[in-house]
């Protein structure tokens, strides 16, 4: 699937003078990968966001994982990501494109060799600029600068927790949503929330989670949803109105002390989501990568 839709990339872009697309063959790249919704939708503009978590959710020695670890899950994912946005470009006539992809981190990190892989992890290609080298090669340039960033930090040591509800709060709207393009912002993540410099509590609502605030509510039992619905627990809501933006958050690892967790966490997120008024969401736990890539492509190329 990936081989033909390198293929098709290399036929379609270094002949680029040409604007047509043959269409059986457009159909045969989109079609082997994901089934699309309609040709029309998937000439829709892409701006893709990849919000990475640096937290120690990513320490091998704390979280161990003898199948895979969860930061090598992170940079397939994030392949299976950029698969969707070439099968997306690839599907489009040259004098349509107009698609962009970055990734970003909140808190922001202090390495330099960090920040200097994370610059390589934006790209735009545009009808002036497309080469099909760049299109060809964009999934494995995302996955070598993201592994590099988690190898970096892993030595490094210094987790700085996961500021996600501030990263909401402050740049979701300017870093992740343009006029006129289809939005996506995949966040890869445990499903925990903690940062010491954004630790805000409203009654029940609050700016992080951790398994001690879960045990702290007691949602430990069958009866979790009615105590989240009774005493208004969850995340403090931003004030902002995303209906131009669809949500992908990948990885949810609950804490197996509690039978109840993974439905607390997609309940935390879910209704968060919901009431920032999010387009198209998706909440999935970590898992093998291989049984996520068709989900995320699909998730990439159908509105």
């Amino acid at each position: 699937m990936k081989i033909t839709i390198k293929l098709f990339l290399f036929i379609l872009l270094s002949g680029y003078g040409s604007d047509t697309i043959d269409e059986d063959t457009h159909k045969s790249a989109v079609n082997d990968s994901i089934s699309a919704s309609s040709h029309q939708e998937v000439l829709q503009n892409l701006n893709i966001s990849i919000l990475m978590d640096l937290s120690d959710r990513i320490n091998p020695e704390k979280y161990p994982n003898a199948t895979m670890e969860y930061y090598r899950r992170d940079v397939e994912y994030i392949k299976s990501v950029l698969n969707g946005f070439q099968a997306v470009v690839s599907n489009k006539r040259v004098r349509m494109i107009d698609d962009h992809v970055s990734a970003y981190f909140d808190p922001p990190p202090k390495s330099p060799e960090i920040n200097s892989y994370a610059d390589k992890m934006k790209q735009s290609f545009t009808r002036e600029s497309v080469t099909s080298e760049a299109v060809q090669n964009v999934d494995q340039v995302f996955a070598k600068n993201a592994l590099a960033i988690y190898e970096q930090a892993i030595e490094d040591g210094k987790y700085v927790g996961s500021n996600t509800w501030g990263f909401f709060k402050n740049n979701v709207e300017r870093y992740c949503i343009r006029d006129g393009y289809r939005n996506v912002l995949v966040i890869l993540t445990d499903g925990y929330m903690y940062h010491i410099d954004q630790k805000r509590e409203e009654g029940n609502r609050t700016s992080f989670v951790t398994p001690e605030r879960i045990r702290t509510l007691k949602l430990d039992d069958s009866n979790w949803k009615n105590k989240m619905l009774k005493q208004d627990i969850g995340f403090i809501p931003v004030n902002a109105n995303l209906s131009g933006l669809d949500v992908l958050v990948l990885g949810i690892n609950p804490d197996n002390k509690n039978d109840y967790e993974e439905d607390v966490l997609k309940e935390f997120w879910g209704e968060w989501l919901k009431q920032m008024n999010v387009n198209k969401k998706e909440i999935l736990l970590s898992d093998l990568p291989s049984n996520l890539d068709r989900t995320i492509q699909d998730f990439i190329i159908n509105p």
